[in-house]
C-alpha cells in the first residue's frame, strides 16, 4: 500500500518517526513535506497536496500531522473526495474507515505520545471499509455536500 504523509513544524518530529516505522511495517510512504524543520511553515502547504493526491487515487491513504491535528483536518476536508478526521483513540481509528471510508487520518504532534500515534496510524491503515448499504447511503449524502 502506498500511503502519503505530511506535516508542518508542529508535527515534523512525529512525521519523521512515523515514516521510519511505517516503512519497517511494510508500507511504502510518500513524504509530502515538510522536508526540514521550519518553525514558520504552514500546514496547508503540505496537507493540501497530500489530500489532493488521496482524492485523485495516487496514494491509498494519507496521514496529516500538525501541532494539534485540528488545522490539518480542516485543510484536508476542503479537498473534494477527502474524508479526514482528527483521531485520538483506537476505536475511531478503525471505525472511521470501516463505517465512513475515512481516507486521511489527522494526528496532533504536540498532543499525542509516539506509541499512541503509531498505533493509531497502523490501526487506520489496517482497517477496511465495510461497504454495507447503510454506510454507502450515508456517503452518498456526504458526497452531495461537495457539489456546487
Amino acid at each position: 500500500m502506498l500511503i502519503g504523509i505530511a506535516s508542518d513544524h508542529g508535527g515534523f518530529e512525529l512525521k519523521v518517526k512515523l515514516i521510519e516505522d511505517l516503512g519497517k511495517a511494510g508500507y511504502r510512504v510518500k513524504d509530502f513535506g515538510a522536508f526540514a524543520f521550519d518553525g514558520e511553515d504552514d500546514y496547508p502547504d503540505f496537507v493540501v497536496p497530500l489530500a489532493r493526491s488521496v482524492a485523485k487515487g495516487e496514494i491509498t491513504r494519507g496521514i496529516a500531522v500538525c501541532g494539534s491535528g485540528v488545522g490539518a483536518s480542516i485543510a484536508a476536508n476542503k479537498v473534494p473526495g477527502v474524508r479526514a478526521a482528527l483521531i485520538t483513540d483506537y476505536f475511531s481509528a478503525h471505525q472511521g474507515v470501516e463505517d465512513d471510508d475515512m481516507n486521511v487520518i489527522c494526528l496532533g504532534g504536540r498532543v499525542l505520545g509516539y506509541a499512541l500515534a503509531l498505533d493509531l496510524a497502523l490501526t487506520f491503515l489496517a482497517a477496511h471499509f465495510k461497504n454495507e448499504a447503510r454506510h454507502r447511503r450515508r456517503l452518498v449524502k456526504v458526497n452531495e455536500l461537495e457539489k456546487p
